[in-house]
């Protein structure tokens, strides 16, 4: 099969371009996809703090104001896992998809019972005593969902007042709980987590339009180049490759009166164009004193 140099350089540019359109594919997915994934992670973790927050003033400023009071009626609200379950609850109004829950083992509020895949979330965190930090992905009803686990540890001993046994604990809080749950918690034990629960679709959406135009740009941009490659081969080589050859073809043929092949510039081919000129004229000279 003959190809012409117009032709072998667009295969060559071509074969080029394939390579790198999809190496750039897959390194601007696989980036665009984790810049989803931390931004996902940075709006669980500020919502996490907001948590934290919440449960430090909580613990701080509003149990003091509430002890006296909690002899006679229970308050949840001077509860911190309460208050910041409450909390993030209104604010994720705004957010439907979005989950923030205190998954504990033993809760004295039902509300709190770790479901089955927050289990093994609060699992690992208990096995695994210096982790800080759980993070993890799973599929749910709206699609892909990252989440992260924090343990919640007892680590103050006035928390225990509370969770020991049912004879210990405020009699409003039994009244109100029962003494079934809540119980038997010990200090510094992890007893369950936090857990933020983020939809991943809106970002990952976000990635995917972000990764169609940029290969839809990276695609514009070759057809571009390859237009203005082609058009510049044209122009800069091929066609005065081919006014080269019609020359050398009448010369071959004895028509030394052709017009001289035209020579511009100091490239290359002008410099080819620059020695088959003089040839043709030594061979005509020389022709001329054989006739002689």
């Amino acid at each position: 099969m003959k190809l012409s140099i117009a032709a072998k350089f667009n295969l060559v540019f071509v074969s080029i371009f394939a390579v790198g359109f999809l190496a750039a594919g897959v390194v601007a997915d696989r980036l665009l996809k984790q810049s989803a994934r931390e931004e996902t992670l940075q709006n669980a973790r500020l919502l996490l703090e907001a948590a934290k927050s919440v449960r430090g003033y909580t613990a701080t400023q509003i149990a003091p104001l509430l002890r006296n009071q909690m002899k006679f009626e229970f308050h949840p609200q001077s509860v911190p896992s309460y208050s910041a379950v409450e909390s993030l609850n209104a604010i994720l109004k705004s957010y439907p998809d979005f989950s923030y829950k205190e998954a504990t083992l033993n809760p004295t509020n039902p509300r709190d019972k770790a479901s089955d895949w927050e289990v093994d979330v609060v699992n690992k965190l208990r096995s695994t005593a210096d982790m800080k930090e759980f993070v993890g992905e799973r599929d749910t009803a709206t699609g892909r969902s990252l989440y992260i686990a924090r343990p919640l540890q007892i680590k103050d001993p006035v928390c225990l007042g509370c969770h020991t046994t049912a004879a210990a604990a405020p009699k409003t809080m039994v009244d109100i709980y029962g003494p079934n749950n809540g119980f038997g918690w010990k200090l510094n034990e992890i007893v369950g987590a936090q857990v933020i629960s983020v939809p991943m679709t809106v970002p990952l959406a976000r990635a995917d339009q972000i990764f169609k135009t940029f290969m839809a740009s990276l695609f514009g941009v070759f057809l571009v180049v390859f237009v203005a490659l082609n058009v510049m081969v044209h122009l800069f080589v091929t066609r005065r490759i081919k006014h080269l050859a019609a020359v050398a073809d009448e010369v071959s043929m004895g028509k030394f009166e052709a017009q001289e092949f035209e020579v511009k510039g100091n490239d290359e081919i002008s410099g080819l164009g620059r020695s088959f000129n003089r040839m043709r004229t030594s061979l005509a000279s020389a022709l001329k004193m054989l006739e002689e």
